[in-house]
């Protein structure tokens, strides 16, 4: 059952809203054969109704076409399927007015015939045609234009004034719901990929805006220590080759300046590599419902927590709120912290909406992060455990409570 189902569990929001629309036209399809099938049905098995039935089952198969490389044109995949939209326009309008002819001069004598074919004709076709235009007031022109007409074609060829009116009227109405349908549903797919991206995009900035955070504490500890190094430096080797007793002087203070350099690199270093974990827990569940996720945190310590690790934990609750985020559609998480005053400390986070199948090679972030664990002695369990739910499990030996209290 996993196997029938992993096809949709495994795509992403935007697949899945991109899957649903195609399949929507795809019935607009088999909708339209059945609408021309049960139009003909009064007619019979006639000449006329069999040299109808070809070009009209033409043009079913070139509007499925039109909506499916339109929808590909919108997301940026194809170029607008300029050729085929008119394809689809001319036949279908040459369609429409030879039924309407055919009507007029008799050739179809059921009453019902005309006006199913001619309807459902354009109406079809004009929703595909919505999908390859690119701005709403032309979207908006094509009810009115097909309704317009198809009343004056049919005034033309010499039908009633009543009936010609009635022929615009069904062609607008039929019409303007089709394409209100279709350009919605464009809007819609086009916005969701947008936000995707955004999302992605978004991650990719906070990555970003962290190195370069991290780069000016550091240019701002080096900058000018390194300035007065390589200036002390100089003036020490003009002093040493001149023998002067001052060039040690200068020396000393150059190594006094370098070991304040080191000291200072490492505190930026630490400030970038450590992590709080209450700060981590509150902002998982800050991020993650902000996210549109029900996101608990449930924290069942019996005691505090040393500081080295809170960091290390910290950084988990971190990288498996990034991964939760990042990858699969979840829409719940829970992050579970047991620290017994006796016994091994446990941080679960589990969630659903995971992939059965990972989208891509495994990154870093797990590897880095056992690399912290082990230096506590701790193990890191990561990976499904049935029904979409995806769950990472860390763990640290007993003996560990000393420290920060973790809250949440």
């Amino acid at each position: 059952m996993s196997k029938l189902t992993g096809w949709w569990r495994n795509r992403s929001s935007a697949a899945k809203i991109e899957l649903y629309t195609r399949w929507s036209f795809h019935l607009f399809v088999l909708l339209e054969s059945l609408s021309v099938l049960f139009g003909l049905a009064p007619e019979g098995l006639g000449a006329v109704s069999g040299a109808l039935l070809l070009p009209l089952c033409a043009q079913i198969a070139l509007c499925g076409v039109l909506s499916s490389k339109a929808l590909d044109w919108v997301l940026g995949r194809r170029e607008r399927p300029v050729r085929l939209a008119v394809t689809v326009a001319v036949l279908t309008a040459s369609l429409a007015v030879a039924v309407l002819v055919l009507r007029s001069g008799g050739a179809l004598s059921h009453a019902g015939v005309a006006p199913a074919l001619v309807v459902n004709t354009v109406a079809f076709a004009s929703g595909s045609l919505t999908l390859a235009l690119t701005r709403v007031r032309h979207m908006l022109c094509v009810a009115p234009a097909a309704g317009t007409s198809a009343a004056a074609v049919a005034l033309a060829v010499g039908h009633p004034v009543a009936e010609a009116a009635g022929y615009g009227v069904g062609v607008f109405l039929t019409c303007g719901l089709l394409v209100l349908a279709c350009g919605f549903s464009s809007w819609l797919l086009k916005t969701v990929y947008e936000l995707d991206r955004a999302r992605e995009l978004q991650a990719q900035l906070a990555v970003a805006q962290e190195r370069l955070r991290f780069g000016r504490d550091l240019h701002d500890v080096m900058g000018r220590n390194l300035a007065v190094i390589a200036l002390k430096s100089e003036l020490a080797v003009q002093l040493a080759r001149r023998e002067r007793p001052e060039a040690v002087d200068q020396m000393i203070e150059v190594q006094r300046i370098a070991s304040e350099s080191q000291r200072e690199v490492r505190d930026v270093v630490r400030g970038y590599r450590e992590a709080d974990l209450t700060v981590e827990l509150e902002g998982a569940r800050g991020v993650l419902s902000a996210a549109g996720m029900d996101c608990r945190v449930e924290v069942e310590a019996g005691g505090v927590l040393r500081p080295d690790v809170q960091s290390a934990l910290g950084w988990v609750v971190r990288e498996a709120t990034t991964n939760v985020l990042r990858h699969g559609d979840a829409r719940s998480c829970v992050i579970r912290l047991t620290a017994p005053d006796e016994g091994a400390l446990t941080l679960v986070v589990e969630n659903d909406g995971a992939p059965e199948v990972p989208a891509g090679p495994p990154g870093s972030g797990l590897a880095g992060l056992r690399e912290r664990l082990a230096a506590l002695d701790g193990t890191l369990e990561a990976g499904p455990v049935g029904g979409g739910r995806f769950r990472l499990l860390a763990r640290i030996p007993g003996g560990r409570l000393r420290g920060l209290e973790a809250r949440a």
